[in-house]
């Protein structure tokens, strides 16, 4: 068809729907005309193809027009985009929703008069514009939509087609040296087999400003050294590009050979030869044994952990080493505390979640994630768990789970909720039972993906539009977390057994806990799925009516997967099915990328995609190649999470030191070196305990669990109190929201004084089990009353116990009066204890170079250099006694930065 046969055919149309829609399929015709097409069968971008104001091609809705607006910020937050929009005039958010744009833009045009729309006279300033001038009349951008509205202005055709791949070149940038410039080009293919040079009416960002920037016409020009992404959008595609700059001439053929032991390190290393950065070397045996005991098991070595370690000669003593802390109780509990962060378990949100009183919940979520990570349960295997949980065995009546749930609070109770099949605790969260929370809080946990900005509108650096959550949301409106069951009738005589059926509120659940306590069987909670609104039955007799050709319809409740297909909810008995199998078999591999991710976070101080949490298109791992290889590999191993920790932590990535090169000193991103990190709150609190305790206490640290920072369950309401305080000031996961930014890692000077001056520091250095104890009760076992003395000491302790409760809600309750008597009480009985202590006045002698070498080594995890040793064994010596030198010189390492933070 030529241009005259087709103008022909357009004047002899009315300006009808069908009109718009003819003529919007038409303009692919018209711009596929010969000279129109680029020797490689693209299409020229249209600021060629409407510099010219008498150009015959009339732009497509989706395609030119609504990325046209975006270029020029027209539906952006600060303008048309926002929810009021501006000046009466409202646009969808970065342009997702066609129908509303088409339907809001046309009072705004004028088809008679083209060049006399409102639209058009506003970016222009023929009309005062509160945006100033977006572009000029006869401007390529302006003979494009003044083309638009010429044509019929049509909307986005229900049959359009739809953009399959973005692609973007060169798909990698290596710049040289500043002030370089690379010109980017989009190419947009479409599913009709179209082909488009769409540079000129794509978005562009830099992730980094200052290692590159970028214009709007896709130009990037190199600044400092280092590497990032800049990002291309257009339409519903987002495509991240590397740009490189290196550090050093160090690359190609000067990057000097580099032992690549593992997999991990063939990528890692691979990428910092682009970038002229060379590794740190290996780290030495101590550094290596305290990193990874902290990192793998969240506890600090011992002192004869690291003599054993580092007279071990064999070349496997590390991986031996990774096996062992695998093994330990304390890797069990490090890795359920951090699966409890991901998945959110809070005393605040678990509210009446069981008839027992106190924190029952939040221990019983811990002890069932603790006892799966111990048995090394495979990942996906543990999530199922959490994601398709019921409260009901199969078969099970209401009253007999009561039975089953009661007896597991009984103190001679054979069971307990460690030993169900599911985590029903999660569905049943304070903060977790609108559907709108489930979408956004699921695709936090299992997905690390933000996809909450989708609520509202499209998301900005990914694929997620409001639809697509919305379609999404639907898994989760058939989840119902019932407070007082499934079985109202049966509920109501369970109550009216225990005679508690006439109380009300707290006062019922008070006698409801009481009776749980006796042994009797109270009603419990339930998680419940709801059926489909026809039954499997109902759906089957229908389907069979339809077949003999009756007209039978089918209710449909239909919701997407993100990325993926639709699913009829109604044929299907439980939603939750089919996002647990997407999650396994999704293409993207979110589900694995996500954990990999913030495991290798746990042991790097950042992701390998960082923020951990937000996986997106425009937020892309600085390492693709790494992250695909761990998820692959997870995925191809079970799940296994031995696995993971084993490639991490047996590659040499992992075992750098973090002493830099040139090359490597500002390098934070590519893991060319160890990078000094605080340590995480409960390891750190775990830490002082471990430093100051006696030889025997700490040899048992690994294996004792219990009344460590690392197996305390859930968070409290009141964290202001014991333990909890000293968490908390080390940022311990609040729990509060799905945000991975809930644990804080950064230091603080409340932290400082913490160490230095808080009581519970100072109570640990001096107690009973602590290693000066030891010191000094080594040299005067024959005194005639030091289990008198011990008597003693013992009540006091338990007296300064009750008295410190007593201050700690006198200091919330504000009572100035109480905390001063509180404090002079305590500063009394600490005097006593100290008299009643052997370290403090027993005049011993003491090996000042054993003990010197032993604070090192229980602090530090290493000896002293000669010049420590020296100023440190003088410190000793001329302290006032021995035993005090020894205190003074344990308070002191614990202080240093070397003990607090991960090397």
């Amino acid at each position: 068809m030529n241009l005259d046969a087709l103008q022909h055919q357009v004047e002899g149309m009315f300006m009808t729907k069908a009109f718009l829609t003819t003529i919007a399929s038409l303009a692919v015709v018209a711009a596929c005309t010969p000279g129109m097409l680029r020797a490689d069968d693209t299409l020229a971008p249209a600021s060629t193809r409407f510099q010219s104001a008498d150009t015959e091609e009339t732009p497509d809705f989706q395609r030119h027009l609504v990325p046209l607006m975006g270029k020029l910020g027209c539906n952006g937050r600060a303008c048309h985009g926002s929810f009021q929009g501006q000046g009466g005039f409202q646009l969808s958010l970065f342009g997702y929703d066609f129908e509303m744009d088409h339907e809001n833009l046309l009072d705004r045009i004028d088809t008679d008069a083209p060049a006399e729309s409102y639209a058009l006279h506003k970016p222009t300033l023929q009309e005062p514009h509160e945006g100033g001038k977006r572009m000029a009349v006869d401007s390529w951008e302006y003979n494009l939509f003044l083309s638009w509205i010429r044509g019929g202005a049509a909307p986005r055709s229900e049959e359009a087609a739809t953009l399959t791949t973005l692609e973007v070149t060169p798909r990698e940038i290596r710049f040289s040296e500043a002030g370089q410039t690379q010109q980017l080009k989009a190419i947009a293919v479409w599913s009709d087999g179209t082909r488009e040079d769409v540079t000129c009416l794509s978005r562009f960002q830099s992730n980094d400003t200052a290692i590159c920037e970028i214009t709007d016409k896709g130009e990037v020009t190199a600044g400092e050294s280092g590497d990032t992404h800049v990002v291309v959008f257009y339409d519903n595609a987002v495509v991240p590009i590397p740009v490189l700059k290196p550090v050093s001439d160090r690359t190609g053929e000067n990057y000097p050979q580099i032992a690549t032991t593992t997999p991990i390190d063939e990528f890692v290393v691979g990428k910092l030869s682009k970038l002229g950065i060379i590794p740190s070397e290996v780290c030495s045996d101590e550094e290596f044994l305290r990193r990874v005991s902290l990192d793998l098991a969240g506890t600090l070595p011992t002192a004869g952990d690291v003599r054993a370690f580092l007279s071990d000669q064999s070349p496997d003593k590390r991986a031996r080493k990774v096996e062992e802390l695998l093994a330990t109780p304390a890797y069990a509990a490090w890795w359920t505390t951090k699966l409890c962060d991901w998945t959110g378990n809070s005393d605040q949100q678990l509210n009446n979640i069981n008839p027992a009183r106190g924190n029952t919940a939040s221990r019983d979520w811990y002890d069932w994630i603790h006892k799966r990570v111990s048995e090394n349960v495979p990942y996906d295997k543990l999530v199922e768990g959490i994601v398709v949980a019921n409260s009901r065995r199969p078969g099970e009546s209401y009253r007999e789970y009561c039975e089953r749930q009661s007896r597991m609070l009984r103190d001679d109770a054979t069971e307990a909720y460690a030993d169900d099949q599911g985590l029903t605790y999660f569905w049943g969260r304070r903060n977790f039972r609108a559907t709108e929370d489930r979408a956004i809080g699921f695709a936090y946990t299992f997905m690390g993906t933000r996809i909450q900005c989708a609520q509202c509108h499209k998301h900005p650096f990914d694929v997620w539009t409001q639809k697509d959550f919305q379609q999404f949301e639907q898994f989760f409106t058939r989840i119902n977390f019932a407070r007082n069951g499934s079985d109202r009738d049966e509920y109501k005589a369970i109550l009216e057994e225990l005679g508690v059926d006439k109380l009300r509120g707290g006062q019922q659940r008070r006698a409801i806990a009481d009776a749980a306590k006796e042994g009797k069987t109270v009603p419990f909670p339930e998680l419940v799925v709801q059926s489909p609104r026809i039954s499997a039955a109902q759906r089957k007799k229908a389907e069979a009516l339809r077949a003999k050709g009756k007209d039978v319809k089918l209710p449909g409740d239909f919701a997407r997967l993100l990325g993926g297909e639709s699913i009829n909810l109604a044929e299907i008995e439980d939603p939750r099915t089919a996002l647990m199998d997407w999650l396994r078999h999704d293409s993207k591999q979110l589900f694995a990328k996500a954990f990999v991710n913030r495991v290798w976070a746990n042991y790097f101080n950042r992701g390998i995609v960082e923020p951990t949490d937000d996986l997106s298109l425009a937020n892309p791992p600085c390492n693709q190649e790494l992250l695909d290889y761990l998820a692959r590999g997870f995925v191809e191993n079970g799940y296994d999470m031995h696995w993971l920790h084993r490639e991490i932590c047996l590659s040499d990535t992992y075992q750098r030191s973090w002493q830099p090169n040139e090359t490597n000193l500002h390098d934070e991103r590519n893991f060319s070196r160890a990078v000094p990190r605080r340590l995480p709150a409960e390891v750190a609190i775990d830490a002082l305990a471990i430093a100051t305790v006696s030889d025997e206490k700490a040899a048992r640290f690994l294996e004792e669990i219990d009344r460590r920072s690392l197996g305390l369950p859930g968070v409290p309401r009141n964290r202001s109190n014991g333990a909890y305080y000293a968490l908390s000031v080390f940022g311990r996961s609040t729990r509060e929201s799905n945000c991975d930014c809930d644990r804080s890692s950064e230091a603080s000077l409340l932290q400082t004084v913490f160490v230095r001056n808080d009581e519970t520091v100072h109570e640990l250095i001096d107690r009973r089990d602590g290693w000066i104890t030891q010191l000094a009760r080594g040299s005067s076992s024959k005194s005639a009353n030091r289990r008198e003395d011990s008597r003693k000491a013992d009540a006091i302790r338990q007296r300064m116990e009750r008295i410190e409760q007593a201050l700690n809600r006198a200091r919330k309750q504000g009572n100035e009066k109480q905390i001063g008597l509180a404090t002079r009480q305590l500063k009394g009985l600490r005097k006593q204890l100290a008299e009643l202590e052997p370290q403090k006045s027993a005049n011993v002698d003491l090996d000042v170079a054993s003990v010197v070498d032993e604070a090192y080594l229980r602090t530090l995890s290493r000896l002293p250099n000669e010049d420590e040793r020296a100023i440190a064994s003088e410190f000793v010596a001329s302290s006032e006694n021995p035993i005090a030198g020894a205190r003074g010189l344990l308070w002191t390492l614990i202080n240093t930065k070397e003990f607090l933070v991960n090397h």
